[in-house]
């Protein structure tokens, strides 16, 4: 299925001398697929040489490189796992990715690449390949192809999706286009929007930097949004769209202060790049995964949660208002939740916000309120959270829990995935790890976490939703243990999509030859013990 989606290396190429003793390094496989093209190691000059084949070279990227990365045909990095930007962002848009490549020094600068264990120099405008299916860097250029897609190739995916009591698939996008192509491959809908990629449309930055830096302009950052989100409602055309409000720390939305300057400032309302600087540093953690994000910005950033919720349900009542006969799905997640009290704050934000919406449009807007599961604390308290009642309707206040695996993976096992390809690699190699972590799902620990978690959840709410929306949803191996559990749905990112139908197929006909066991009853029966 691979290679039907993505460019490859051919069998022929992949045997031949030219690609085995011209392998210079090896990295993670962090998107599939073959590129080959000239280096290139900014940004701009990506974006600016776009009609050309390039292959971005960074020592790890940001939400700000990806202008350059959607510019060029391939993304190497010598730091960050299969979960880092890098990946993850290469995987959405179907382009090959080598991450975590610790055997590169990357001087930006000059832009240059050394192999760390053979001193052999790369420069500007050097071809390369890349195989992002392996994690090799080959140091020439190798020819690639692509399979062509036959009718039978379709035929297959829809046989796969006629499999009873199976997995539905979703995907994770975050905007019109990717939620288009997604739905041409088969999604049933997005379990995943991830509202931060919204801001850093170039036109967009300065004003999402002015409001987090001297908090103006945040009713702009809201029809940014809002028209992002009626594009996705009208591409998704009544599927569900799960929204998560804003996760990651504000610093990764601002400058470094080294790429401060008098334009810069003025851009950002300050006289001198020196107020700027101190601006910046005013914000600085020295953990911020684990510090300012997720549900935690929601609360104490007066008006983020609100107007991200109006922006989410003013953007369906428009698609309803173009569009009569449209029903659009929002379901607003709210992330990083560790307590009960956290989610509950949040929730009844939500509703208030969502329902005076309504209210305004005279728009019969159905909505869903969930949370992603993704510290270790929300999963072991999941009962509570989902038990919770709004005392004015008596109605449930959580409709859905989503597991992000990639941070539930992170939290539960200590590893960053941002750094871990400086060690992962040899773990492996030495079978201290049998698989991957953040690839395929630790069965044992954060899956044994995720289990838990559902069982306590459904014992709650008998109509909770269950799912996944972190990287393990498109992993074949990590699909047949959440089938086996019980979840609804997996989300992933939008060309895994078919290879995800496939496994859900695959995984839902090897357990009923073994156990007529339904759905619900997967989730409930999970009694937790010494031994598991």
């Amino acid at each position: 299925v691979k290679q039907v989606l993505h460019p490859s290396f051919s069998k022929e190429s992949l045997e031949s001398s030219l690609y085995k003793d011209n392998v210079v390094a090896i990295g993670l496989a962090g998107g599939p697929g073959a590129a080959v093209g000239k280096l290139v190691f900014k940004t701009t000059e990506a974006e600016a040489r776009s009609s050309e084949q390039l292959i971005l070279v960074r020592e790890v990227t940001s939400p700000e490189d990806v202008g350059g990365m959607w510019a060029s045909q391939g993304i190497l990095t010598a730091r960050g796992g299969i979960t880092s930007h890098a990946a993850v962002v290469a995987r959405g848009w179907g382009k090959p990715c080598v991450c975590g490549c610790d055997e590169l020094i990357i001087n930006e600068a000059e832009e240059t690449m050394t192999i760390r264990t053979t001193g052999k120099i790369f420069k500007k405008n050097d071809i390369i390949s890349i195989n992002g299916s392996t994690g090799e860097v080959i140091g020439v250029e190798i020819a690639t192809s692509r399979t062509a897609i036959k009718g039978s190739f379709g035929e297959v995916l829809s046989w796969a999706d006629d499999i009873p009591d199976s997995l539905k698939v979703l995907t994770n996008a975050d905007s019109g286009p990717d939620a288009t192509k997604a739905a041409e491959l088969g999604a049933m809908g997005i379990g995943l929007v991830r509202t931060e990629h919204m801001f850093f449309n170039p036109a967009r930055l300065p004003v999402v930097r002015r409001w987090i830096l001297r908090g103006e302009g945040l009713s702009e950052v809201k029809e940014f949004q809002r028209t992002d989100f009626r594009e996705i409602f009208e591409a998704m055309d009544g599927k569900p769209v799960t929204v998560r409000l804003l996760d990651p720390p504000l610093h990764e939305f601002l400058p470094r202060p080294a790429q401060v300057n008098m334009e810069l400032a003025n851009q950002l309302g300050y006289t001198e790049p020196d107020d700027l600087v101190n601006a910046i540093e005013e914000l600085h953690e020295e953990n911020p995964m684990l510090g300012l994000r997720g549900c935690r910005l929601g609360i104490v950033r007066e008006g983020l949660s609100e107007m991200q919720v109006e922006a989410i349900v003013h953007a369906a009542a428009d698609r309803m208002e173009k569009d009569p006969k449209a029903s659009p799905r929002p379901r607003i997640m709210v992330p990083l939740v560790g307590t009960v009290a956290e989610f509950e704050q949040q929730a009844h934000v939500i509703k208030k916000t969502a329902e005076r919406v309504k209210k305004e449009r005279n728009a019969d807007v159905i909505y869903e309120i969930g949370t992603m599961i993704e510290v270790p604390r929300a999963a072991l308290v999941s009962e509570k959270i989902a038990s919770l009642v709004d005392p004015s309707d008596g109605n449930k206040l959580c409709q859905f829990f989503s597991y992000g695996t990639n941070d539930l993976t992170q939290m539960t096992m200590g590893i960053s995935r941002d750094d871990a390809g400086v060690f992962l690699p040899k773990y492996l190699n030495m079978g201290i790890l049998e698989t991957e972590p953040f690839k395929t799902i630790d069965k044992d620990g954060v899956g044994w976490l995720v289990r838990l978690s559902a069982a306590k959840g459904r014992s709650a709410n008998p109509n909770l939703s269950l799912s996944v929306c972190g990287e393990h949803g498109g992993d074949p191996a990590s699909i047949e243990f959440f089938d086996e559990i019980g979840l609804d749905y997996v989300s992933c990112s939008p060309f895994r999509v078919p290879v995800a139908r496939l496994a859900r197929a695959q995984a839902a006909i090897a357990r009923r030859r073994k156990s007529k066991i339904e759905k619900k009853d997967r989730v409930v029966s999970f009694v937790p013990k010494i031994s598991d």
